[in-house]
C-alpha cells in the first residue's frame, strides 16, 4: 500500500460521515450503520482482496466520529454471514438486538465486519438493525439495515480509494391524505 493511504482513507471515512451528520444529527440512541468492502477501496472486485490496514484506517475514521457525537456504529458482515452486524454488545442491551452466533473472518464475514469485531470493546454479531443512516462504501448494500424511508445524501467525496461511496439518512413514513398536515404551527 502507498505512503499515507492509511491516513487518506481514515481522513475521508470521518469527512463523509461529517457530510452525512450535517443532514442527520444523530446522538445517543441512534445507529449509523456501515457497509464496507475494503476489496473495492484498493481497486479490486469485492470480496476479492480483503485489506486489514483498510479496515482499520476506516475503523479509526468511524470511531474518531462516533466518539464525539454518541451514536450507535454497526458494520455489516459480507453475504456469508447473511450480512449480519457487527455491534458493541452495550449497542446490542440498549436496542434490544439479538445475538448470533459466528465470529467474522476475512472470508466469512469480511477484512471490515473481521477488523471491527476485534477493534469493539465487546464486539459482537446480531442479525439486523434498524438503523437512523448508513454509510456504503463499495456498493455492499446496506438498505436492508436502515429505516423504511431511506433518502439518498450526496456525500462531496464520490470514493474511497477506489470504491463509490453512498450514503442515506431515513425520516418517518408521511402517512395520511391531501389533509394531512406534517409540521404543527407555532401559533396552533
Amino acid at each position: 500500500m502507498r505512503s499515507g493511504f492509511h491516513h487518506e482513507i481514515r481522513e475521508r471515512v470521518i469527512q463523509v460521515t461529517e457530510e452525512l451528520l450535517a443532514e442527520i444529527p444523530l446522538g445517543p440512541g441512534q445507529v449509523l450503520v456501515m457497509g464496507v468492502s475494503t476489496s473495492e477501496v484498493v481497486g479490486s472486485r469485492i470480496g476479492t482482496d480483503g485489506n486489514d490496514e483498510v479496515a482499520t484506517a476506516i475503523l479509526e475514521g468511524a470511531n474518531h466520529v462516533q466518539v464525539r457525537h454518541g451514536y450507535h456504529l454497526a458494520f455489516q458482515c459480507c453475504e456469508h454471514l447473511n450480512r449480519a452486524l457487527v455491534v458493541e454488545r452495550d449497542t446490542a442491551s440498549v436496542l434490544g438486538l439479538t445475538e448470533v452466533s459466528a465470529v467474522p473472518v476475512y472470508h466469512a464475514g469480511g477484512a471490515m465486519a473481521s477488523r471491527a469485531f476485534r477493534g469493539f470493546t465487546k464486539g459482537m454479531l446480531v442479525e439486523s438493525i434498524q438503523a437512523d443512516a448508513g454509510i456504503d462504501i463499495g456498493e455492499t448494500m446496506i438498505g436492508m439495515h436502515l429505516k423504511p424511508v431511506a433518502v439518498p445524501v450526496r456525500p462531496t467525496l464520490r470514493q474511497i480509494g477506489e470504491a463509490r461511496v453512498a450514503m442515506a439518512r431515513t425520516r418517518p413514513r408521511l402517512i395520511g391524505g391531501a389533509r394531512t398536515i406534517y409540521v404543527l404551527d407555532k401559533e396552533d
